[in-house]
Formats: structure tokens, sequence, C-alpha cells
């Protein structure tokens, strides 16, 4: 256990001294600033009577036209926590990307990764122990923006909604997932440009993949069942989008596969690049 403790404290410290990650965290806390201090609810026994945005009044069910939906106390929470949820798994996952992309490249530097392995520790345990480092890193990031925005609105209006904690622990398993990419390509090249361009890459395949049902019929014989098959063996990073805002706004998932099929891509290549480290001659 002491080795794999000291392998997160040497991966905490290199994320730390990215001043990427500490723009993450001064990002959040400004975010969480603004949704305590900028957004006031009045609510009266439960009801929400007023709204004020930085200072302005915004509409309340009073001043709403009749005939118009009125705006619910349990409306607004969703929606601000919805808007967090989805700014935190994109604009999130993608900087902390950016921010860890050259951990484990610069891991197998030479004289650097001589040195990790002459230590009583098997290289199984510098890959989890780097993994679980970075994981929980980004995880605590992650926890601190979403949980907080969480802990603040419900405190604010009183409206506890428990299905968003989920959402948390989607985007840390969707980072996980992709981060998965940036492993197998640092142990393959150890260029860190390759493994954030193939990461981003990913992701912008998995936009395309999200119109299969449209896209993949029009491929003809021979393109179809290829597409089908990049559909299901890729992550599906687009279409969690979904998920993580259904949960955030309280609603019911259809289908739980594009998050299944993607965790199980990251198991897999999380396990391939294992085995080529194990096996690369340092």
């Amino acid at each position: 256990m002491r080795p794999l403790f000291g392998l997160l404290q040497m991966t905490f410290r290199e994320l730390w001294a990215k001043k990427i990650v500490l723009g993450l965290f001064i990002i959040s806390s400004l975010v969480l600033l603004a949704i305590t201090f900028a957004l006031n609810l009045n609510v009266v026994e439960g009801s929400l009577e007023g709204l004020r945005l930085f200072g302005q009044e915004a509409e309340t069910p009073k001043d709403v036209p009749e005939g118009s939906p009125q705006m619910s106390l349990t409306s607004v929470v969703v929606a601000v926590e919805a808007v967090v949820a989805g700014a935190a798994y994109w604009v999130g996952i993608l900087l902390s990307l950016f921010a860890s992309s050259s951990l484990f490249s610069d891991l197998q530097a030479p004289g650097r990764i001589e040195l990790l392995l002459s230590k009583p520790i098997s290289r199984v345990q510098v890959v989890a122990g780097h993994v679980l480092g970075v994981w929980l890193a980004i995880g605590i990031l992650t926890l601190y923006l979403m949980g907080g925005t969480w802990l603040i609105m419900s405190i604010k209006s009183g409206v506890w909604h428990f299905r968003f904690l989920l959402s948390i622990l989607i985007v840390i398993g969707m980072f996980g997932v992709m981060y998965a990419a940036v492993m197998l390509m640092g142990v393959w090249t150890q260029s860190t440009a390759l493994a954030l361009i193939v990461s981003y890459g990913l992701i912008f395949v998995s936009m395309v993949l999200a119109g299969a049902g449209e896209i993949a019929p029009l491929l003809g014989t021979v393109g179809e069942p290829v597409f089908w098959g990049l559909y299901h063996v890729l992550p599906n990073f687009t279409e969690v989008t979904g998920i993580v805002t259904t949960l955030a706004k309280d609603g019911t998932v259809n289908s739980w596969y594009p998050l299944t099929s993607s965790l199980l891509f990251g198991g897999a290549v999380y396990t391939g690049t294992t085995y080529w480290f194990v096996k690369r001659d340092f």
C-alpha cells in the first residue's frame, strides 16, 4: 500500500504543479460564488415568489402572461443544475484532459522511469497508482463544482434533488474513459500532443456517431455495418451528454447503453495499456 500511496502523492503534486488544474479550481470557485450571491430566490412557504439574477428582477409566476407555462421553484433549481452539469461534462472534461495529458508520457521519460522501476513496486502498481491519482484529483474538482452547486441550490431553495448527484459520477466516469485513450497513446508513442489529439478526435467522432440512426442507412451495404461497428466499439461521449442532463433535470433515462458501451471501451483500453506497459522494454 505504501508504494501505491506514494504514486498517488506524486501524481497529485504533478497535477497541482500544472497551473491549468489551479485554473479549474479558481473557475469552479467563481461559479459557486456567482450561484451563491448573484442568484437570489425569494421562497415563501415552498413557493417561488421572486427571483433576482445579478441584482435584476426576473419574471415570476405572477408576472407570466395568462396561458404561458409558469416558472416553478423546482424548475429554476433543475435548470441551474442542468447548466452546470452540462458545462462540467463538456468544458470540464476537455480542460481536464488538456491538464493531465502529459502526465503518463512524462512518467516514461528516460531516467525517470528507470528510477521508478528500480523501487520495490510492480509495473501494474505504477499504472494503477497513476490512474487512481488522476481520477481522484479530477474527481475532487468535479465534486467541488457540481456538489457545491447542488448544496448551494438545495440550501437556498429547499429543493433537495438527489438524482443530480448521479450525474457527478457519470462525469468522473467519462473522464476516466477518455483518459484511457490518452494513456494508450502515451505508452505507445510518448507523445503528449498525439495523445490529446486522439482523445479529442474520439469526442469529435462521437458527435458523428450520435446520428447513427440517420447516417448509417445512407452508407450502403458495406458502409452501414462498418459505421455501426464503430458506434458499438468507440465511446459514445456525445450521447452520454443526454444522460447527464436528464439526471440533472430529474428525468427518466431511456437508455443507459451509451454509458455502458463507453465504460467497456475504457476498461478494454486500460487493460491493453497495462499489458503494453508491463511488456515494454525500458
